[in-house]
């Protein structure tokens, strides 16, 4: 594929007629180029209740296919680099399973493949991929059924295959992460994408055990894992409630362990509740993911379970109880290990209920801090919201980003690319490169230097050249990066001044 940028005529630099080979004109160079940025810059693409994608559920396998370009377009356009899209809303399928049935969401009915037939998955990965674009998977681990749901389920769901692993709790169906059996039944459908899909991430959300339901009374209800405390807790050593939070913790590290061993570069990200216990730090109250949710997120990061961590911060700066700024800064104090730490953003709120600006200030706040990131709740804050596109691009997202690398996964960086820049004519430089063996590019980082100001431009691995026309640059560099973000030495070419002889 060959990317063309045409710049401004006023930018035009007169080059003399060249008579000589390429290759004796741009030469190697010990010049350095700068470091491109680094941030994660993600979205969320919810499909529960066709949140984000696809629009309503029966659309035609086109309709959904321009759907998701749009919105890999949209993120692509606002120089994001990651979208994180929900593959398992509730113990169903937006890929094709051989362990769950058919998401309702696709078809309009469990179980039913879409027609004609694709697999969104597999086609969201290669169009994500084709933009330079991470794609991470996002799985609801236990959810079983939402109570939005109009679809019959279907007879291969597992609540019609093993209901003995399956619990009522209020308007949901719920697996019980008490059970063994459970956790194995869910860690294997997470591996199962892993090892058949080209992921670069698995991501869990909030929902681990269920928030909590009311009766018709208005009481809330325990979650009805009686059968299994006694069973596999009762003996414990443990009070009930930090059994429960042992479950999660057992199922957590049994994940994180099993995507190294089958892929080490696929990142394991998770995004608690963005309050691990009200008081931590000092004057914030609310929700107690810990106690209600049995969700230790807290000890997730301090033992390395993850990759990063994206604490649901859905709040303004200014209010105390609730600071976004309080909160981040909490959660970067609580990582002895150094992991990833990138803020979920309401970007819903934008020009609603917050201005615009408030969210381009988040940004500035989580750049504060030595890891940059961010991940907006959701895409379709982005799809529909000029003003806020306009602000992120204007203040945000200026120029392109790579993904902060991973040290821990791999530090190892990749060899330098051989380039080769070839004039056809005036004002037409053509940049090809290679890499010179070993591991293949996951992308490439193109840097090229005109009146002492570098331009940057990170494209897919399979743009493997590029036309600049109407510039002629003093320097070219080529950088490659692999899948954990290692960044290769750059190669460099300059022009040789002319000959005498030449005219």
């Amino acid at each position: 594929m060959t990317a063309k940028i045409k710049f401004l005529s006023t930018i035009v630099l007169f080059l003399p007629v060249i008579l000589l080979a390429a290759n004796e004109i741009y030469q190697p160079d010990r010049i350095t180029p700068p470091d491109p940025p680094r941030e994660f810059r993600a979205a969320w693409i919810a499909t529960v209740g066709n949140s984000c994608w696809p629009s309503k559920p029966g659309l035609t396998t086109a309709q959904q296919k321009t759907e998701i370009i749009a919105l890999l377009d949209r993120a692509a356009a606002l120089k994001l680099n990651a979208v994180i899209f929900q593959v398992r809303p509730a113990c169903d399928a937006l890929y094709e399973s051989k362990l769950e049935p058919w998401s309702e969401y696709l078809t309009g009915v469990q179980g039913r493949a879409p027609s004609s037939f694709y697999d969104p998955l597999a086609f969201a990965i290669a169009e994500a991929h084709k933009r330079g674009l991470e794609l991470h998977a996002w799985f609801n681990p236990f959810r079983a059924h939402h109570f939005q749901s109009v679809s019959p389920i279907a007879a291969s769901h597992i609540s019609k295959t093993h209901p003995e692993l399956v619990r009522n709790y209020g308007r949901y169906l719920w697996l019980d992460p008490g059970d063994p059996a459970v956790r194995d039944y869910s860690l294997r459908v997470v591996m199962d994408v892993v090892k058949r899909y080209d992921v670069d991430g698995i991501h869990f959300d909030d929902y681990f055990y269920p928030y909590r339901e009311k009766n018709s009374a208005g009481t809330e209800i325990d979650f009805p894992d009686g059968a299994t405390w006694k069973k596999f807790g009762l003996n414990s050593g443990l009070s009930r409630d930090d059994w429960r939070r042992r479950n999660v913790d057992v199922f957590m590290e049994q994940t994180y362990r099993a995507i190294k061993a089958a892929k080490p570069w696929v990142k394991f990200g998770i995004s608690p509740f963005g309050i691990w216990r009200p008081k931590n730090p000092p004057g914030i109250s609310g929700f107690d993911a810990y106690a209600e949710l049995y969700a230790d997120s807290r000890k997730w990061l301090r033992e390395g379970w993850c990759d990063y961590l994206a604490p649901q911060l859905y709040w303004g700066i200014s209010p105390p109880q609730t600071s976004f700024t309080t909160l981040l800064k909490w959660w970067n104090g609580e990582n002895p290990r150094h992991r990833h730490i990138w803020p979920g953003l309401n970007s819903l709120k934008a020009g609603t209920a917050w201005p615009t600006s408030e969210i381009v200030n988040e940004i500035k706040v989580s750049r504060q801090f030595p890891d940059d990131g961010q991940v907006h709740w959701n895409i379709s804050a982005l799809m529909n919201n000029t003003a806020l596109d306009a602000a992120l691009l204007r203040d945000s997202y200026q120029q392109p980003a790579l993904i902060p690398a991973s040290p821990w996964l791999d530090s190892t960086p990749p060899e330098k690319p051989k380039l080769t820049v070839l004039i056809e004519k005036k004002f037409r430089l053509d940049m090809r490169w290679e890499t010179s063996g070993g591991e293949p590019a996951w992308l490439w980082v193109l840097q090229f230097r005109t009146d002492g100001i570098w331009m940057t431009e990170i494209l897919p691995a399979n743009e493997t050249d590029h036309l600049l026309e109407n510039l002629a640059p003093d320097a070219v560099s080529i950088r490659a990066v692999d899948r954990t973000g290692n960044l290769s030495a750059p190669t460099v070419l300059s022009p040789q001044k002319f000959p005498p002889t030449q005219k």
